[in-house]
């Protein structure tokens, strides 16, 4: 078996070890002797065909700016592999931008790929500090967080979970991200999947499932890594 995990923007959208969070898919894969090929997307170049896991990760405004015109080029493919369950992890810069728009602090507004259903105007104060939440899909989660960014869900669109600890989406409706069928949106730096492994194996999951080799993951050692989840609660925010 193997699996193509497409890393969008990886040069101007890799702030906070979001990188991690690829190398974590990766190695998750190869324990359970499931081939790993990671494809670095640049603008300019070709989406294969056969992606199976999707990843983008934070970035400054400006190498939002950088990546706009690129974005909305490749929107309708990444729109129709999210349609069609492909599973994703978008984080900070590259969840905003999977919206309909955000806009900077200078009132200049960047276009997204307009799959998720959601906004982003960027607010007076930056929102940092550790968070954690309940989502009813992995139980409780957690994460760093680092944004400026207010992003208001649409209508009938689901949050990722609900804020325990922490900001969230805007620091005020206590949701935080945003699931669309088997694509996460949110905020949670850290990198969030080795301190939250039930995700990264999600993601694996609904990936051989797609490809009709459906299987029941091998389970892995993960004392560590819920080690680290319990350390990460316990910091304050």
């Amino acid at each position: 078996m193997k699996i193509k995990i497409l890393h969008l923007y990886p040069r101007e959208m890799n702030l906070y070890a979001d990188h991690g969070n690829v190398l974590t898919l990766k190695k998750r894969c190869e324990w359970r002797n499931i081939e790993a090929e990671v494809i670095h997307y640049e603008p300019g170049d070709k989406i294969p065909d056969d992606i199976d896991i999707i990843f983008g990760g934070g970035g400054q405004d400006s190498g939002q700016g950088k990546i706009e015109n690129d974005l909305i080029k490749i929107s309708p493919q990444l729109k129709q592999l999210i349609n069609d369950g492909t599973p994703a992890l978008v984080i900070c810069g590259i969840y905003q931008l999977f919206g309909k728009y955000f806009e900077t602090s200078e009132h200049k507004r960047i276009q997204g790929a307009d799959i998720l259903n959601i906004t982003t105007v960027a607010g007076p104060e930056r929102l940092i500090g550790n968070i954690v939440l309940n989502t009813p899909e992995f139980g409780e989660v957690v994460g760093y967080e680092n944004h400026s960014g207010l992003t208001k869900l649409g209508p009938d669109t689901t949050a990722f979970g609900t804020v325990v600890k922490g900001y969230g989406n805007n620091g005020n409706d206590l949701t935080e991200g945003t699931v669309y069928k088997n694509c996460i949106g949110t905020y949670l730096h850290g990198p969030i999947l080795p301190k939250n492994p039930r995700i990264a194996d999600f993601l694996i999951a609904k990936a051989l499932e797609r490809k009709k080799q459906s299987k029941k993951l091998a389970r892995l050692n993960d004392m560590v890594e819920q080690r680290a989840h319990s350390v990460a609660v316990s910091r304050p925010q």
